[in-house]
């Protein structure tokens, strides 16, 4: 074949591109327009549904799941039509058997991934906790609860980072929610000297933590002697407290606590003794450094004068 004739088969085939092409042109300005509808749509039925279950008192983070979802299905139906317009309706076909290859090889592929995203799906529709619970999970992390997607959950420390924990770690291994059953006891340690009054002890201790804030007030305070310790009778205070996802007051009510308890002992000469040790000299025991001394000759005692021998 000479260069004119395949200059002029290059030409015809371009020619007959630009005609389909041209042929093409309404239907792919109604697929462009049906996707762009589509993604209109998609984000008006995640703001409709939102506010729908909300209306409803659907739980946050169902509401979130269920959103995501309308809007990557109103996606997907537009993404369709507008392949089925431009008379793809056989590479639709191809394309969703491919994805369906792709999503086995790639399930084997990041097995993690797929198992934070089932993980995802129990937490939202199970909720063992929800946003804002404060959870502490196996490793330590503990906070408030921020987000849960399909991927991870968000929890905010108290000191302020946000940790992105993987869902699986949440559904496989175990973790406490401390505002699931809306108290939690707050404990608060302390001794006492022995030569004080254990019953005023507990009179003084129950009046200075009446007024603990957040504290529940159909349920006592208890007081547990816990050991008699090296200088020191030691006891815990058990506080019960308010804790839900709105009144989390759990350390200013433990400071107010140990103040109440200082001043109130103060006010009371009770004795928060400083620890107290006993030196032994002796090889047998029971013999004090004085008397150590004496025995090895290397004391005089004349009257009111002490002296050393060197």
């Amino acid at each position: 074949m000479s260069t004119g004739e395949l200059l002029n088969a290059l030409i015809d085939k371009l020619e007959g591109w630009a005609i389909a092409i041209v042929r093409l042109l309404p239907n792919l300005a109604l697929a462009i327009l049906v996707i762009f509808l589509g993604l209109l749509a998609a984000k008006i039925v995640r703001k409709f549904s939102k506010r729908q279950l909300t209306k409803f008192h659907v739980d946050k983070t169902i509401t979130g799941f269920l959103s995501r979802i309308l809007f990557i299905a109103v996606i997907v139906v537009g993404l369709v039509v507008a392949l089925s317009i431009l008379n793809l309706s056989g590479t639709v076909a191809s394309i969703l058997a491919g994805l369906g290859i792709l999503g086995l090889a790639l399930g084997f592929a990041f097995q993690d991934t797929a198992a934070n995203f089932m993980s995802g799906i129990y937490i939202t529709f199970k909720q063992p906790f929800a946003i804002g619970d404060v959870i502490e999970t196996k490793n330590g992390t503990m906070g408030n609860v921020m987000d849960i997607n399909l991927r991870v959950t968000k929890v905010k420390t108290f000191d302020g980072p946000i940790v992105y924990v993987p869902n699986r770690f949440l559904f496989e291994d175990d973790f406490t929610n401390f505002t699931e059953s809306g108290q939690r006891r707050l404990r608060v340690a302390c001794g006492v000297s022995y030569g004080d009054d254990l019953e005023k002890v507990e009179k003084i201790v129950l009046e200075a933590l009446e007024n603990t804030p957040g504290r529940i007030q159909n349920e006592d305070i208890t007081i547990h002697w816990t050991e008699f310790g090296d200088s020191s009778i030691d006891f815990t205070a058990n506080i019960w407290l308010d804790y839900t996802r709105e009144n989390k007051a759990f350390v200013g009510a433990k400071n107010y606590a140990f103040k109440a308890l200082k001043k109130a002992f103060d006010d009371n000469d009770i004795m928060i003794p400083f620890p107290i040790r006993t030196l032994d000299f002796g090889i047998k025991g029971g013999v004090t450094f004085k008397e150590e001394i004496k025995e090895s000759g290397a004391w005089e005692h004349n009257g009111e004068e002490k002296k050393v021998k060197e």
